[in-house]
């Protein structure tokens, strides 16, 4: 995805030494987590990175020595405060899930009779069962604000609640095979000690038989792992099955080498979805909001960082620390196909 950078917003943190914060990190296996910390010092040539210590995380394998390292703010934040109120967590939540001394951003899945639940991590494809003190809902700092306000959110759930269904769930209960793997292997990160990264698992997700049934001629959406290209989905038609697992597509936009005919590829089943259904958004997008973005023949996942005048919106993709502007016809609500159903990202605060 090939895209010129944009400046960040004028706003900018301060943090002192001594401050608490959480840290992410761009680097593959740790993109979506946020390890505690606290800052050390601002640096003086360029203050806008800090210098912080990580609270778990060790410079080397012996476990002695507090990992330091020189973060841009934007990968900074305060540690979130607590709920005011008992948050009730339920189906289609966008939450953090502590694990491996870390905060993971993830979706709820299933809820689980015995009160825990089943999350999923889009970056590693991975579902976890949790216990429901091992989540928090997701929010997002900005500009020196948690979004969506601690109050505002109690409230939206507590009118979600009173609407809500309860809803049986499909889901199989397991365990994440590569996490399991990660804990027993180790990382192959600079970070080492107990924040293990989520790795990507090598064999497709065992997902329920009924969910996986495409036809000949079906519309769908297929992604790749190839580099450059990791999140975008692709509108495709499936020719045929090739095998076990997988299907001959043809691809709608994309040609082959001399543009003589459109490209068809083998791909498999976990790496295809339905087309995702249409939804009309009658008063636009607002600040936050998640969207799959049309750019280069293919949907990009991204975060509405500002509305613009005339139906024009700058979106923020997290991947490549850029934002670009598109009008509202190249946008589209992001949902995610889990299981056989399609998952809203916090879909409660849409009720």
């Amino acid at each position: 995805m090939s895209k010129s950078k944009t400046s960040s917003s004028s706003w900018l943190p301060h943090f002192n030494p001594g401050d608490r914060v959480e840290i992410s990190s761009d680097e593959p296996g740790f993109r979506g987590s946020w390890f505690a910390g606290t800052v050390i010092r601002r640096e003086v040539k360029n203050p806008n990175r800090y210098v912080v210590q990580y609270d778990k995380l060790y410079e080397d394998e012996s476990g002695e020595k507090l990992l330091q390292e020189t973060v841009d703010w934007v990968e900074l934040r305060p540690p979130p405060p607590p709920e005011k109120k008992k948050v009730q967590l339920k189906f289609g939540d966008e939450v953090e899930a502590f694990h491996s001394d870390g905060w993971w951003e993830g979706a709820i899945t299933a809820e689980h009779a015995d009160g825990k639940f089943a999350v999923f991590f889009r970056s590693s494809k991975e579902q976890i069962v949790f216990e429901g003190k091992e989540l928090r809902l997701r929010r997002e700092w900005v500009e020196g604000k948690w979004e969506p306000p601690f109050e505002q959110r109690q409230r939206e759930k507590e009118r979600s609640q009173e609407k809500a269904d309860s809803r049986p769930s499909k889901l199989v209960k397991r365990e994440s095979s590569s996490v399991n793997n990660a804990k027993s292997q180790g990382t192959n990160s600079t970070k080492v000690g107990k924040g293990e990264k989520l790795s990507e698992p090598e064999a497709k997700p065992n997902l329920p038989e009924e969910v996986v049934k495409f036809t000949q001629g079906m519309q769908v959406e297929v992604t790749t792992d190839d580099e450059g290209f990791k999140g975008a989905w692709f509108a495709a038609t499936i020719i045929e099955p090739s095998g076990e697992d997988q299907f001959l597509i043809e691809y709608k936009t994309l040609t082959n080498d001399d543009d003589t005919e459109f490209l068809r590829e083998e791909i498999r089943t976990c790496h295809i979805r339905p087309c995702p259904p249409e939804t009309i958004i009658v008063d636009g997008f607002k600040v936050m909001d998640e969207v799959d973005a049309y750019y280069n023949e293919c949907w990009w996942v991204g975060v509405i960082a500002k509305v613009l005048i005339n139906c024009k919106y700058m979106v923020y993709f997290k991947d490549t620390d850029e934002k670009i502007t598109f009008k509202q016809a190249d946008l589209r609500p992001h949902q995610d196909w889990l299981y056989g159903k399609w998952v809203v990202p916090s879909k409660a605060l849409k009720q």
